[in-house]
């Protein structure tokens, strides 16, 4: 379950400047309805300065707080301190947003970075070759630019989401991206068993017992033996009826995900 500030509760529970500018001097849209987050941000401009900011959404209570926020940053600023505003900037004024939602803030920029474009006359798209295939729809990231980032040293998901966006919106590309990860980047050495361990019992520690602790319950890592992980749950999470989906489908996605992709999770009682 993801975890909310309050700032982000307040903005999506009672949304500032909700709505429409009619004859707005520019207007940005970002996001696409098939990814399920879409916004539109109307911006009214008087010598050089933002005098009134609304917007239009469609998506969750991230993407509502995201856009929210956002015009009540902008209204009263001039153009040039508007510009220097980055989607990072959006989400610390949140207080933070969960990983898995820091897409709602990149829509709040493109958006913004879309009617600006536009106000001042500039392209509002990247060019792309007819030729070029793009792997991420919401974020227009062609695959040159995906393997450029890997060429460059991105090696997980979350290196390429932090170069160019891609997989940071409805997720349906992550596959592809995963598939051109494991054919471009540079595969590191192959690591001791001890090392092995280490990083499992890090993944248990940081990212499962963080999440499991909760609900009160813990994980403690009991062996392994090649790619057979195995573990023993604690606390509430020893006497649950969903032990076995958190393992499968929480606790083995997370290993998989960030040590290795063969791991199977095997509980001890």
């Amino acid at each position: 379950m993801w975890e909310y500030s309050d700032k982000v509760k307040e903005h999506y529970k009672n949304p500032k400047n909700v709505g429409s500018i009619e004859n707005a001097d520019a207007i940005g849209e970002a996001g696409a309805l098939a990814c399920g987050d879409k916004l539109k941000i109307y911006l009214k401009i008087d010598n050089g300065v933002i005098t009134d900011a609304k917007f239009q959404t469609f998506g969750c209570g991230s993407a509502v707080a995201s856009s929210s926020i956002l015009t009540e940053m902008i209204i009263g600023k001039t153009l040039e301190e508007v510009r220097k505003i980055t989607n990072k900037d959006i989400a610390n004024e949140l207080d933070g947003l969960p990983p898995e939602k820091m897409h709602c803030s990149v829509m709040g920029h493109e958006a913004l970075e879309d009617a600006l474009k536009k106000y001042f006359g500039e392209d509002t798209q990247e060019e792309k070759k007819d030729n070029e295939k793009i792997v991420c729809n919401c974020f227009g990231v062609s695959e040159a630019e995906i393997i450029k980032a890997i060429k460059d040293g991105a090696k997980t998901l979350d290196d390429i989401k932090e170069a160019n966006y891609a997989g940071g919106g409805c997720s349906r590309c992550i596959p592809n991206i995963k598939i051109l990860l494991d054919k471009y980047a540079k595969k590191d050495t192959a690591i001791s068993p001890v090392q092995f361990i280490l990083k499992i019992n890090k993944v248990l520690e940081t990212n499962v017992a963080h999440e499991l602790g909760k609900d009160s319950g813990g994980i403690e890592l009991v062996n392994v033996e090649g790619k057979d992980v195995y573990v023993k749950l604690t606390g509430t999470c020893s006497s649950c009826k969903n032990a076995t989906l958190t393992l499968k489908n929480f606790v083995e996605k997370q290993l998989r995900e960030h040590v290795d992709e063969q791991i199977n999770v095997i509980e001890v009682k």
